[in-house]
């Protein structure tokens, strides 16, 4: 039986999941009971449904060209990764995928981006894609390939935890401010709790290895006021400060086990075989 792996779902994921859910349905029935309605006034009704239509079929028609453009970009200009082109990159890929429980291995594709360390995962006409950024995947081989491990988790945790087909099933949920960036902030938390080079994003390919994590954390408690408040609130991440804290706080409760008063059996070390990745963290 192949090793899944646990992670943690975190709660304002789950919580603000619920309130799209609810807010979306609403937002559907209503849309249902007015063309309901207006199907029983002769007089509006040709007009009104065929505005309605047309401009739902307009908004369609937007996210499945913006979606297959990008594909086909990607497709056209970027570079595959598979058995023969960047092979361990592929072989993260697959092991991560078949731990994950995922029916299918995504397409991975490295992408220059002028400078952005990142990757992002996006869905289209039900298949998977993940892009890695050239200029993170230069800093991995750079330090250590392995780095990659982080960042290829937390992108097939937007995969597995199907974050991108939920968006588009509550689109309605998205004209309600601030509960769209509330709730990708809760699915960033998950994925990085599968994992994700956190400070490698922040200090880029050389300056990360000189950071002082717990003085970076301290930040987030130091620095205050409107603007910092306003400006997470506003976005669709939490700021690195809480992710890298979040983080620390994760990994030390995974790796603490307390060692009982009075030992029955022998205690087997498992270290050799579970990854520490606190080995490409700065120290």
């Amino acid at each position: 039986m192949s090793r899944q792996i646990e992670y943690e779902i975190h709660p304002k994921e789950s919580f603000y999941f619920i309130v799209k859910v609810i807010v979306s349905v609403l937002l559907y029935a209503l849309m249902a009971g007015m063309l309901y309605n207006l199907s029983s006034l002769s007089l509006v009704k040709g007009p009104m449904v065929f505005a309605f239509m047309f401009y739902a079929s307009l908004i369609a028609l937007y996210i499945l060209f913006s979606l297959g453009i990008l594909v086909g970009y990607l497709k056209g200009n970027a570079i595959k990764v598979s058995r023969t082109q960047f092979a361990d990159i592929y072989q993260m890929v697959e092991a991560q995928s078949q731990v994950l429980g995922l029916s299918a291995v995504p397409d991975v594709y490295i992408l220059q981006s002028g400078g952005i360390l990142n990757g992002f995962a996006t869905r289209f006409l039900g298949s998977n894609y993940i892009v890695l950024y050239s200029e993170i995947v230069d800093a991995a081989y750079a330090e250590d390939v392995k780095m990659l491990e982080f960042i290829i988790g937390h992108e097939l945790g937007h995969i597995k935890r199907n974050h991108l087909t939920k968006r588009m099933l509550l689109f309605p949920s998205a004209f309600v401010p601030f509960l769209s960036s509330a709730y990708s902030r809760g699915c960033e938390y998950t994925c990085d709790s599968i994992g994700n080079g956190l400070l490698l994003l922040v200090g880029g390919q050389n300056l990360f290895k000189r950071i002082n994590q717990d003085e970076y954390i301290m930040q987030q408690h130091n620095e205050s006021g409107f603007w910092h408040w306003f400006a997470e609130k506003v976005s669709s991440h939490p700021h690195l400060t809480k992710r890298v804290e979040k983080f620390k706080e994760v990994r030390v409760k995974k790796t603490f086990v307390p060692t009982p008063e009075v030992p029955t059996e022998p205690i087997i070390d498992i270290s050799s075989t579970v990854s520490d990745y606190s080995n490409y963290m700065p120290k």
